[in-house]
Parts: structure tokens; C-alpha cells; sequence
């Protein structure tokens, strides 16, 4: 039955689903991937949609923005709507040299200054990791002989951080040098709500813009649109 958040109702999801941050970009992706797409929940304009893509069904449904959002359309997909994957299709500001604007991260952990997974277990330092299944099945399907990508595709850590605006001084310059690749702001929540329900989840993020080098960051417009290399690989650890 329906919650508070989600309109749907007991087999309206798929069991795997794509989830961008923005819901206008949940329906370009839906209208992208499944033509028989039909929108399954809408409340407070947070948008769900499910059909099939290459004969298998998938669904998409936006998560808003940031940890607290996000963990709120999560907890409730895993529980009450038999979702057993969800894959993070989003954007991440890169931090190491060895990242460029347009590769793609495919976040196998993700640190955070969120109080939201150390409340988790108490005394506990809790690790957010990613799904190894999926991880393995987004980067195989990056490989040259399966798929081609504009940019490089990098697996590693990312920073899940509560605030965009606000930086402790240091502090990015200290996670470039202990090898976090990118930046960004719901992948630690994710991975903390999908270990509490024994599910599968991952992030695959395009970057967007880098937080050491603005010389090449990408446009609104451009953020909104340069997603295809992240999303295909998303696709294929949805159907892993």
C-alpha cells in the first residue's frame, strides 16, 4: 500500500531501481530507457516510474536531494515495496588529480561527515560500503569490448557531505590526498539503508565539476544532460 512518501502500491517497482537525484531527471531517464513507462507515485512532485528496458522491468524514481531525503524513498522502497537494488544516478564534484570533468566514478564506499550512519550502531564507525556485485557489474560493463565511454571510468571512495556550501578549511584538500576520487551528497546514506535491510545499492556518478581545478566544470544545462555514460553503466548493474 501506499506510505507517506510513495503513492504506489504493492507491485508497482521493479526490483531494481535507477535513482537520480532531480525528478525531472527521473523522467528523461524513464523516458529514455522504457517507452512503455508508466509513473507509478508522485508526491510532492518526487517522481517514480516503471516499465521495461530491453524486455526486463526496471523502474526510476528520483530521491530529492541530500542524505536525510534520499534515506526517506530508500527505507521505504526496500520495505514496503519489495525493491531489492537501488543504483544512484547522479553527479560528483571531483577531488583526485587523476579525475577529469565527464568520467564516471563508480563509488565502491563512501565517507561522510553525516551524523545519519553513526547513529546507526552505537560506538560504531560505521562503513558504507557499496554492493561488490554491482560495483563489479557496472565497471565489466565499462570495459572497451562491452561498452564505450566518453571519459574514464574510476572505482574507489567518495564524500558523502551533508552541506554544499559550507567546508571545513582543509578539509578537501586532505580527502584529494587519502584518495577519495569526488564529492558529493547521498551515497553514504544509500549504502547505510541498504545494509539495515540486507539489499543491494550502489552509486554511479558523472563528474560534473572539480573542486581543485573549476577550469572545465560543466553548465547547468550540461549537468542535466552529460549523464549517458554513468546511466548505461547504472543499466547494467541493474540487470546484474
Amino acid at each position: 500500500m501506499a506510505t507517506p512518501h510513495i503513492s504506489a502500491q504493492p507491485g508497482d517497482f521493479a526490483p531494481a531501481v535507477l535513482m537520480p537525484g532531480d525528478p525531472r531527471r527521473a523522467e528523461r531517464i524513464a523516458g529514455q530507457l522504457m517507452p512503455d513507462a508508466r509513473k507509478v507515485s508522485d508526491v510532492r512532485g518526487i517522481v517514480g516510474y516503471t516499465g521495461t528496458h530491453e524486455g526486463r522491468p526496471l523502474s526510476v524514481m528520483a530521491s530529492g536531494m541530500g542524505q536525510p531525503s534520499l534515506s526517506i524513498y530508500a527505507t521505504e522502497l526496500f520495505s514496503q515495496f519489495g525493491v531489492e537494488r537501488i543504483i544512484r544516478v547522479g553527479t560528483a564534484g571531483g577531488l583526485s588529480p587523476k579525475i577529469k570533468v565527464g568520467d564516471v566514478i563508480v563509488a565502491t564506499g563512501a565517507h561522510t561527515d553525516s551524523s545519519m550512519n553513526q547513529l546507526r550502531i552505537p560506538g560504531v564507525n560505521f562503513c558504507a560500503v557499496a554492493d561488490f556485485r554491482l560495483a563489479a557489474a557496472a565497471y565489466e560493463a565499462s570495459l572497451p569490448e562491452q561498452a564505450r565511454v566518453g571519459g574514464t571510468v574510476h572505482l574507489g571512495t567518495v564524500m558523502s557531505r551533508d552541506h554544499f556550501y559550507f567546508t571545513p578549511e582543509g578539509q578537501t584538500e586532505a580527502l584529494a590526498r587519502h584518495g577519495v576520487l569526488g564529492v558529493e551528497m547521498e551515497a553514504a546514506a544509500l549504502y547505510g539503508v541498504a545494509a539495515e535491510y540486507d539489499k543491494q545499492a550502489l552509486a554511479v556518478l558523472t563528474v560534473s565539476d572539480h573542486l581543485l581545478d573549476h577550469s572545465g566544470d560543466m553548465s547547468a544545462a550540461e549537468r542535466e544532460t552529460r549523464f549517458t555514460d554513468s546511466l548505461r553503466l547504472a543499466v547494467a548493474a541493474a540487470h546484474s
